[in-house]
């Protein structure tokens, strides 16, 4: 009886922390949201583009890089950690620039960590579009590079929702990000590490409160990828 008043007590306590606008949860809510949208932006730039690519052309080895972004999109997260560590640690080829332990080896690790899913997911997206329209764009002689961009335009909506698929997948992740963010307080700490921490030291209320916070987002996430979707096909309809 008393565990579940001690519950429901830490419950309220972290209602109380959202509620009254707690400085320290909101400030490590706005360093979550400012990394992972850098992440999706950069993801974004690399993996659709490069999925629009593979989905046009034919080259060697063209099965293979499908293969490979297929099996990327389930990518051990820590894996993905302790490469980005590597890279930017001291001794590794892009030490120099002194990244490892900031903000921006986290937005690193998660863009590497969502770009195979963004690419994977654009290029059968495309390709499914090329199937759709190739001979209407092969008749009016559209090149390659217009292409790419005719079939990113027309299904921008879709994109979106892929978009919103990789920012929640990257809002969710913990280890890579506390590998190379070192979960330095005020710093590096984002909602998922602070769950991680603050329920190892007890402090529940904080932690909880980080989760509600984080479940909101993600279900808001799959609330617009729906939305978006219905859009598209209203669109395309």
């Amino acid at each position: 009886m008393g565990f579940a008043t001690g519950e429901a007590l830490e419950g309220a306590n972290a209602f109380d922390l959202i509620l009254s606008g707690d400085r320290t949860l909101f400030a490590i809510v706005r360093l979550s949201l400012l990394i992972t949208l850098s992440a999706t932006v950069l993801a974004a730039l690399v993996g659709m583009p490069f999925g629009a690519v593979v989905a046009l052309t034919r080259f060697p080895g063209r099965d293979a890089v499908i293969v490979l972004l297929n099996g990327l999109m389930g990518l051990p997260p820590v894996v993905v950690g302790l490469l980005v560590f590597l890279l930017l640690s001291r001794s590794g080829p892009l030490g120099p620039l002194s990244l490892l332990f900031t903000p921006a080896a986290m937005v690193i690790a998660q863009a590497v960590l969502i770009a195979p899913i963004i690419a994977a997911l654009t290029r059968q997206l495309i390709e499914d579009l090329w199937a759709e329209y190739r001979d209407e764009l092969t008749a009016m002689e559209v090149g390659p590079l217009g292409r790419v961009s005719a079939l990113l335009w027309d299904s921008r909506f879709s994109l979106v929702t892929i978009l919103l698929a990789g920012f929640g997948r990257a809002a969710a992740e913990v280890g890579a990000v506390m590998i190379v963010g070192g979960n330095i307080d005020g710093f590096t700490r984002v909602m998922t590490t602070t769950i991680a921490l603050e329920t190892s030291k007890g402090n529940l209320p904080l932690a909880i409160g980080l989760g509600i916070v984080l479940i909101g987002l993600i279900m808001a996430i799959n609330a617009l990828a729906w939305g978006f979707r219905q859009w598209a096909q209203r669109h395309a309809g």
